[in-house]
């Protein structure tokens, strides 16, 4: 009974004010906007990972036009491209990066990433550019940061200085086709380049006045285009002070990390203390069951009620948790997320939470054009499209 309570709730979203917003309630454009207001569509894909590292000269393996051809065929229609930005800015590498060469952007590596998006929308698919490490600010380590972007009006500059060239680049670009999602995993670290520096809540005030200023510089090329901002806490709580600025919002899909990370060795220290993932069960000192999911999601839920998109930009599971019980969080999990409207963005599409190649143990994948295929997994995405 729940799962078809939850079934006719999703077609209803689809077919009633996702739909009307398709054909008109915003003229040209498939999402409304207004000073409040943001309605998008339930975009359903995958994150590629072709711009993620700071060095080009260590890239990850490039994304392939059959990817795109693959995720149309399947029903598919979003990617979000996340972007370290020292990827395609020059600079003496073997120095840390000085505030002046923050606006060093270089014209062959940029055209490297429209490649991409080109190809992309070749197979009509909407993109998502995000910029993963911007100037002051990354979750991860890795990278020597000049500032820090919460602190720093000068990263702030350069913060609104790169999205302004992304909006000046794609002024042509339907919105309808490309959106811009500020910064991955927002968080306070006292120190960005200390990886075991400890992590807090930004201050509402802070995160509002550097969301309003790179939407700012965006609608400054563009006023049409979507500007997204990430939830707060490394992507996973709802800012009120965001919620009036008309523009929607990003969520993340790793709740509880014991089964999204586990075994991870960067989001754990001591992996093997770590007790066996369950789904449902008791793991550890805490029952983990659909209810948690839905406790956990309801401020999301209630921030789309209010007429404000939300969009999971990533979620997934490592690959050492047990197949069987990732595809049971999974399915609740997308399907708490689906039935309210939110789409998601699948970490990754080729790799380790990845629909291919992912190297899990437990898995009898299918031989798919060379690439090991989690047929399972797909199936399950599709069901939630």
């Amino acid at each position: 009974m729940e799962i078809k309570v939850n079934q006719s709730r999703r077609d209803f979203l689809k077919t009633s004010g996702l739909a009307a917003a398709a054909i008109g309630l915003a003229g040209p454009s498939v999402f409304t906007k207004s000073k409040r207001r943001v309605s998008i569509p339930q975009w359903n894909g995958f994150n590629l990972l072709d711009f993620f590292s700071p060095d080009p000269a260590n890239p990850r393996p490039p994304s392939k036009e059959e990817y795109f051809k693959w995720m149309k065929d399947w029903g598919f229609d979003f990617v979000r491209i996340p972007m370290a930005y020292p990827y395609y800015v020059e600079f003496d590498r073997s120095r840390n990066i000085t505030p002046e060469e923050v606006y060093n952007i270089s014209e062959e590596k940029v055209e490297r990433i429209d490649e991409l998006v080109a190809m992309a929308h070749k197979y009509n698919l909407h993109v998502s550019l995000n910029l993963h490490r911007a100037p002051g600010y990354c979750i991860n380590a890795g990278f020597h940061e000049p500032y820090n972007l919460w602190l720093d009006e000068e990263a702030q500059q350069a913060f609104n200085y790169h999205w302004e060239f992304w909006a000046k680049r794609c002024r042509n670009t339907s919105p309808d086709k490309i959106s811009f999602d500020l910064v991955n995993e927002p968080a306070m670290r006292d120190d960005p380049n200390d990886q075991h520096s400890p992590i807090s809540s930004i201050p509402g005030d802070v995160y509002r006045k550097v969301a309003k200023g790179a939407k700012e510089a965006i609608h400054s090329a563009n006023q049409n285009h979507l500007v997204i901002a990430g939830g707060n806490d490394v992507g996973t709580t709802v800012v009120p002070e965001l919620l009036d600025l008309g523009i929607a919002k990003s969520n993340r899909g790793y709740y509880p990390a014991q089964i999204s990370h586990y075994r991870a060795p960067w989001a754990f220290s001591d992996i093997d203390a770590l007790p066996e993932p369950k789904w449902p069960g008791q793991v550890g000192d805490r029952y983990f069951n659909r209810e948690m999911l839905e406790e956990h999601y309801a401020p999301w839920i209630e921030v789309v009620n209010q007429g404000i998109g939300v969009h999971c930009g990533e979620l997934g599971c490592y690959n050492e948790t047990p197949h069987e019980v990732f595809l049971a969080w999974f399915d609740d999990t997308l399907d708490i997320l689906t039935s309210n409207g939110i789409g998601y963005g699948l970490w990754e599409f080729s790799g380790s939470f990845g629909l291919l190649n992912s190297g899990r143990s437990d898995v009898d994948y299918e031989d798919w054009y060379g690439h090991k295929l989690d047929r399972k997994l797909l199936d399950l995405l599709i069901k939630y499209q």
